[in-house]
């Protein structure tokens, strides 16, 4: 009989259920044990050595479409990497690197000539390739790189260059050590002079001894805030030659007589579709931050089930999971780890959807990208700040590294700033909802883009990404009405998130409209920047919130769903209480009943604290994967070792 735990788990693992499944099986072997140690040589051999183990497995396959030799399961693929993150995100990252990043762009932007030449090869890890984008001196701005490409019709080659100190590749995984070879992008230039705008070129840097091949300098960025087990290089390349059939050509090619041809003729479109391939890294990256936010309130909900502190009125001591406080720290966030997975599985079956079809339709496109854009950044916030209060509501026991926690911390921490950094990513979503996901947009320069969305924007329709039926059906039940039961009325709690949306949109849009009037278009943009990042919250917090009503709605058990309605409430109104200002201010909320969303919190807290452990049991962390040794009795501390009740902190260092 299924228990109310694994009715929880199945809603929260979503479509690929079975493979999450399949992966927590494997992911149980010693091999995969989390393991911490700072030590780069160590930890960078034992995820090589778990990368050959999975490779064996057929881990890659799924990643891959069937004519080049693999299973075509993007979904599958894409879950696989994200659960790595419970493991050891090295792991994840270099996995990511290898099949996803080098992978991704070999099979997305090359042609036939690369599918024959390297997907095998790199699946079964024969060949280990990195994914040279970043330099020193750009990294949000991608368009801006100043690596060059120049073509030599004299001999059919492409000299890749370095010509600045600031060309230099930098932070590129694998780059350090293991990779042989590097999908490179660079500025196209045709022997007329002409920069097409960046392109990716496939460019052998070792030797199989492990050597810099000629005009290829590589460096170790050696010691990072987390990721040891990941080779952080740098590249600098002194004219490099490589031949013609080099250039990934899927979307543009140069004859070779140096003509440059292209099925895309704007520049900036070409450019966004190329990237806009690449998509799956960006999914990747907010999902494996989600698992990996939910490891730390795991670990730290067991332990406040276990630790007790101070004197209750019966001689006893309480357990820390017993202070309201305590349940105000980690439930809001268990219930975001929830709100964001069901969004991220539906963003994972949109992604799986249009990268498997064969005609995939421009504007689900552009939402993907938007929405991938928006949850990665949500995600990895998220993470960063899940696991930091995980950290802290364990006290001195949170920072020790038998505990897991500090290196989740350190691990995720770079999340937040690559695959995009997600200031820059919020910025892309509001663009797109200012613009209603206008199929010109990537054509369009800044200048354009201002004036199109300050004339625009007003006409933009509100769109769901969950089921219409089940949303409508939502609303009709609202109560627009001051009395506080109201407040855990699923459709008061969706209209408020709509509301403010819908406000924010044309607000912004006005903004525009009338900057744009007495100051240049950068200025315009400029003068509302904040404004555009609080309507892209606006707008993410309203599909995530959207996705867990639908998750609720497909969950088959009454006792799950009733246990999964009250984690949506502590979403929904955490979600109101940190933007309790702008409802106040903009009058969605009397100051009366904005009290009263703090007062539903509490509620729903102490209503959920039966549920503790039963709601981390639904996250599906395997015991070898939630590891932690202060959660083994042996290691709680007797009653004379507690804190005194003068105390002020947990615990002394």
């Amino acid at each position: 009989m299924t228990t109310t735990a694994e009715h929880l788990r199945n809603s929260l693992d979503g479509r690929f259920r079975d493979v999450k499944n399949r992966v927590r099986r494997e992911l149980s072997n010693e091999i995969f044990r989390p393991h911490y140690t700072p030590n780069t040589v160590i930890a960078r051999t034992k995820v090589a050595e778990q990368m050959k183990i999975m490779a064996a497995r057929g881990a890659a396959e799924d990643g891959f479409k069937k004519e080049h030799g693999g299973n075509g399961d993007v979904g599958a693929a894409v879950t696989q990497i994200e659960m790595l993150a419970m493991s050891d995100l090295s792991l994840m990252v270099k996995a990511g690197v290898q099949w996803g990043l080098f992978g991704g762009a070999i099979e997305n932007l090359g042609t036939e000539r690369h599918h024959q030449a390297y997907v095998k090869k790199l699946i079964n890890l024969e060949v280990l390739g990195c994914f040279a984008m970043t330099e020193t001196g750009h990294g949000s701005d991608v368009q801006s790189l100043e690596t060059t490409a120049t073509y030599d019709p004299a001999t059919q080659e492409f000299v890749i260059d370095s010509p600045t100190p600031s060309a230099r590749k930098d932070y590129i995984g694998g780059a350090a050590e293991t990779a042989r070879v590097a999908a490179v992008f660079a500025q196209l230039i045709t022997p007329d002079g002409v920069t097409h705008g960046v392109h990716c070129f496939v460019v052998p840097i070792r030797d199989e001894d492990g050597n810099d091949l000629p005009g290829v300098t590589t460096s170790d960025c050696h010691y990072k805030g987390g990721l040891p087990g990941v080779d952080n290089g740098r590249i600098q390349f002194d004219n490099v030659r490589v031949p013609r059939e080099n250039l990934l050509n899927k979307y543009a090619d140069v004859a070779p007589d140096g003509t440059y041809s292209s099925p895309i003729e704007n520049p900036n479109r070409r450019f966004f579709t190329m990237l806009g391939t690449l998509i799956r890294g960006r999914v990747t990256v907010g999902g494996s931050a989600g698992a990996a936010a939910r490891v730390a309130l795991d670990i730290a909900t067991r332990y406040a089930l276990q630790r007790r502190q101070f004197s209750d009125p019966d001689g006893g001591e309480v357990l820390l999971m017993d202070y309201l406080v305590h349940q105000r720290r980690l439930f809001p966030l268990i219930a975001r780890s929830y709100a964001l997975q069901f969004a991220q599985n539906e963003l994972v079956a949109k992604c799986h959807e249009l990268q498997t079809s064969d005609d995939p339709d421009p504007e689900e496109q552009r939402e993907l990208e938007s929405r991938a854009a928006g949850l990665k950044a949500a995600n990895t916030w998220h993470a960063t700040r899940a696991i930091q209060e995980a950290r802290e509501a364990c006290g001195g026991a949170g920072y020790l590294a038998e505990n897991r926690l500090i290196a989740l911390k350190a691990d995720t921490d770079v999340f937040t700033t690559f695959e995009g950094d997600n200031h820059v990513l919020f910025q892309l979503v509001a663009k797109e909802l200012l613009t209603a996901y206008a199929d010109d947009i990537k054509g369009m320069s800044p200048v354009e883009w201002v004036r199109f969305a300050a004339s625009f924007a007003g006409e933009r329709v509100l769109k769901r990404t969950a089921a219409q039926t089940i949303m409508q059906t939502v609303l009709d039940t609202r109560q627009d009405n001051e009395e506080e039961g109201s407040l855990f009325n699923r459709g008061t709690q969706v209209q408020m998130f709509e509301d403010r949306e819908e406000y924010m949109v044309a607000s912004v849009a006005r903004r525009l409209q009338g900057k744009s009037k007495e100051m240049s278009a950068f200025e315009a943009f400029n003068a509302v920047q904040d404004h555009v990042l609080h309507v892209a919250h606006a707008h993410i917090d309203r599909i995530v919130l959207e996705a867990f009503v639908a998750g609720i709605d497909a969950c088959q058990d009454r006792t799950a769903r009733e246990i999964l309605g009250m984690v949506c409430d502590l979403y929904a109104l955490s979600v109101i209480e940190e933007d309790k200002a702008w409802f106040v201010e903009h009058r969605f909320l009397s100051t009366e009943r904005a009290k009263a969303v703090t007062r539903a919190i509490n509620d729903r807290c102490r209503r959920l604290r039966p549920y503790a452990e039963l709601l981390v049991d639904g996250f599906g962390i395997p015991e070898q994967l939630r590891y932690a040794e202060m959660l083994h009795p042996e290691h709680i501390p007797d009653a004379d070792e507690h804190t005194p009740q003068h105390a002020t902190s947990a615990g002394t260092i």
